[in-house]
């Protein structure tokens, strides 16, 4: 990196279960909150990048209704990925490596409500030979949740430890329930939801200026696997081991830990990938199973890190995000605080 880059400010909205306005208006609620925040007005934000679905809202560059929430004027400079906002985080981080600009807008929203998620994201899978078979996210969560009970990797009694943890109920309450998908009950698969979270980076000196709290990405990195779980070990996840790595992960101790667990076996593979020390502290927001505002959950891991490391609860964190089906593609951040 050439450039130090920090989060100046966070914003969120409440997780809905279904949001009666537009997509526009949860962003525009995160970027008022943002200018609020930092008192930027919309002319400061000098590169706007967001991750957002089609699919979710089932029209073609609905995404760019969203910038109705951030304002069309001045004229903005703007970006989007077809990702959960975390993606739209690495952009603007590499933008922010340019040097032609020192801030940015970075945003993530969805409205998951707008459809069945099972049926939308069945078609990210191979569109010749898994597609046609109508293979969603959640059997496929299913199939390589079997996968670790059959290696002795995990029991189903770890599932429900780590929904306990989101506040989804008592251990025998959890166990006592129904299956789903066997071997995941209704608790161990996290609830599609509607919202948005924003932040806004800053670089080197302007990052000072804006806050005397800034939170240092020190390292980001990403890798995808094979888009064929039967070609992977669904066991292990390479792709995160590969991107902790080149995010520097090893290079000191991770007191906080944000994973982006939307199937509760999930945790045992990443915890597993990342080597986090049992001291580590996971997903104390609760993690996606508390709240999964689809196309924004990744982006909202490092806000929850970023929130812990500027009220100096935490030194140095860890946040992850995912996407595709069985963690195929996976984002490792590391934030930091001033020493």
């Amino acid at each position: 990196m050439s450039r130090p880059v920090a989060v100046v400010a966070t914003a969120a909205t409440p997780v809905h279960a279904a949001y009666a306005g537009p997509e526009a208006g949860l962003v525009m609620s995160c970027v008022n909150d943002l200018l609020a925040a930092t008192g930027l007005t919309r002319a400061d934000l000098e590169f706007t990048i967001a991750g957002s679905c089609d699919y979710l809202g089932g029209a073609p560059f609905s995404f760019v209704m969203n910038l109705d929430g951030v304002g069309a004027w001045p004229p903005v400079y703007e970006s989007h990925v077809e990702m959960d906002g975390a993606w739209a985080l690495f952009e603007a981080w590499i933008r922010l490596q340019v040097g032609d600009v020192d801030t940015a807008l970075v945003i993530g929203s969805g409205k998951a409500s707008a459809g069945d998620q099972r049926r939308v994201f069945a078609l990210q899978t191979d569109p010749y030979t898994m597609a046609p078979l109508g293979l969603d996210p959640v059997s496929l969560a299913g199939i390589q949740a079997r996968a670790l009970l059959d290696a002795g990797l995990a029991t189903e009694a770890d599932f429900a430890a780590t929904a306990a943890r989101s506040g989804a109920g008592t251990l025998a309450e959890l166990l006592a329930a129904p299956y789903v998908s066997d071997p995941l009950r209704a608790h161990d698969v996290a609830t599609p939801a509607d919202g948005a979270v924003a932040l806004v980076l800053a670089a080197g000196d302007r990052a000072r200026e804006l806050t005397d709290r800034p939170v240092w990405i020190t390292g980001i990195d990403h890798r995808i696997e094979s888009r064929l779980p039967g070609l992977r070990d669904l066991t292990d996840s390479p792709s995160t081991r590969t991107a902790a790595a080149g995010a520097g992960v090893d290079a000191g101790p991770i007191d906080v830990a944000e994973l982006m667990v939307v199937h509760s076996p999930e945790e045992t593979i990443l915890r597993n990938a990342l080597g986090l020390a049992p001291g580590t502290v996971v997903n104390p927001s609760g993690g996606p199973l508390a709240g999964h505002p689809v196309m924004a959950t990744g982006l909202a891991r490092v806000v929850e890190v970023a929130r812990r490391i500027a009220a100096r609860e935490a030194g140095r964190g860890l946040a992850h995000a995912s996407s595709g089906p069985c963690l195929q593609q996976n984002l490792v951040a590391v934030l930091e605080g001033d020493s």
